[in-house]
């Protein structure tokens, strides 16, 4: 593992902060801390989603650093990583490297595909390959230019939302759960006892009209107090909540509730004012995800638009926005194998001699089996013919 042995000093963050521009990263970390203080949904997804920027604004505590984890050195490494590549880079390409970072301080975004580059970046080094930043540097497409024993290749950093294959979104249902809160804690003390609301969505849950539409359609069930509410976009039934220990402490529900409904599915648990009253949302959309597909999709785009054709091209693809459990159901179902060698027999994988997948998991050292043994998961194309060179093996090997 790539800066395993880093040791964290003070002054890695105070460069980085440099780095990013101390007003740019006050202003972010604000704005963050704001979002993730609602005692919300959202707030926890939000918490979630910035867990990078929090851990390294947390680390600037000098007691918090002395005690970091291998995952938060691992973080303030990439952090150093970033500063030694913009005192490498001439004026003007470090320009183009402080404007990606700012650009991962700006709304949604994030700092993931940039410490995703420097991870792939050290990858290769530490595979024996000479590794330059070609996309910084010379405006090159691609983002990086490897090369072992006198053979190059092209390698692409790209970064995927699993949301891109799920029918329902995440954040779509965040927003929902967040808006229905409210109202079940009035509707559970007005009628105490335990309920689960199942929901089948034939049509997915991806924009706000729709969130809108289906809270409308809860809060006029509960009112009219009916069991069962269903149209060709959802079907909503109410009962009651019946699992093994659901009288026990709220606190073991979300464990039993997905395991009996799967790692899809979409939770929700509010529980009563101090009665035991509790009320469950599933929601399940009509078809089951395709992640591994929505990868392969980003992966004919960037092959056809960031590659030049006259040499090997790798894709190091990173997986956004997915858990532990989720990761390793693809990696374990072989859903990414299979989308990706079905890809590469197609013509516009021409180009590509290898496809690489990582997530959160694999970038902060996490273990086998929630992690790639390999600290990636990596698809020989056996079709393109630099697939066997040996200078290349290391880079492009199969992983399975």
């Amino acid at each position: 593992m790539p800066f395993a042995d880093h040791r964290p000093e003070p002054a890695d963050l105070d460069r980085f902060r440099n780095l990013c521009g101390a007003r740019l990263w006050a202003k972010r970390l604000n704005d963050i801390s704001q979002r993730v203080a609602a005692p919300s949904l959202s707030g926890r997804a939000a918490q979630q989603r910035h867990a990078l920027e929090l851990v390294l604004a947390r680390l600037a505590d000098p007691k918090a650093l002395a005690r970091a984890t291998p995952a938060e050195r691992l973080a303030l490494a990439f952090a150093r990583e970033a500063v030694q590549l913009a005192g490498s880079l001439p004026v003007p390409q470090r320009a183009r490297l402080r404007a990606e970072i700012a650009a991962g301080l700006t709304g949604e975004a994030t700092l993931m595909p940039l410490f995703h580059l420097l991870r792939t970046a050290a990858l290769h080094r530490s595979r024996g390959f000479e590794v330059t930043f070609a996309g910084l540097a010379e405006e090159a497409p691609f983002d990086l230019l490897i090369s072992r024993d006198g053979v190059e290749a092209e390698v692409v950093c790209e970064s995927v939302s699993a949301e891109e294959g799920r029918e329902v979104h995440r954040g779509d249902w965040c927003a929902l759960v967040d808006k229905v809160n409210p109202e079940l804690q009035t509707w559970l003390a007005a009628h105490p006892g335990r309920y689960l609301l199942k929901m089948t969505l034939p049509g997915g849950m991806a924009t706000d009209a729709q969130v809108a539409e289906l809270h409308a359609r809860i809060a006029g069930l509960l009112a009219a107090q009916k069991r069962q509410d269903s149209s060709a976009d959802a079907v909503l039934k109410l009962d009651p909540l019946v699992l093994a220990g659901a009288q026990a402490s709220v606190q073991g529900l979300p464990a039993q509730l997905r395991a009996q409904f799967g790692e899809e599915a979409h939770l929700a648990v509010t529980a009563g004012p101090g009665d035991g009253s509790v009320f469950v949302m599933a929601a399940r959309a009509g078809r089951e995800n395709s992640i591994a597909t929505a990868v392969t999709r980003r992966c004919a785009l960037v092959a056809e638009s960031r590659l030049t054709g006259t040499r090997p091209g790798l894709l190091a693809m990173f997986v956004e926005d997915v858990d532990r459990a989720e990761w390793r159901g693809l990696r374990e179902r072989l859903e990414l194998e299979g989308a990706a060698r079905r890809w590469m027999t197609e013509p516009a994988a021409r180009r590509v001699v290898a496809v690489a997948c990582t997530s959160r998991m694999e970038l902060f050292g996490v273990a086998p089996p929630d992690g790639a043994p390999e600290g990636e998961l990596r698809f020989r194309n056996p079709g393109h013919p630099m697939g066997k060179n040996p200078a290349l093996a290391p880079a492009v090997a199969s992983s399975l």
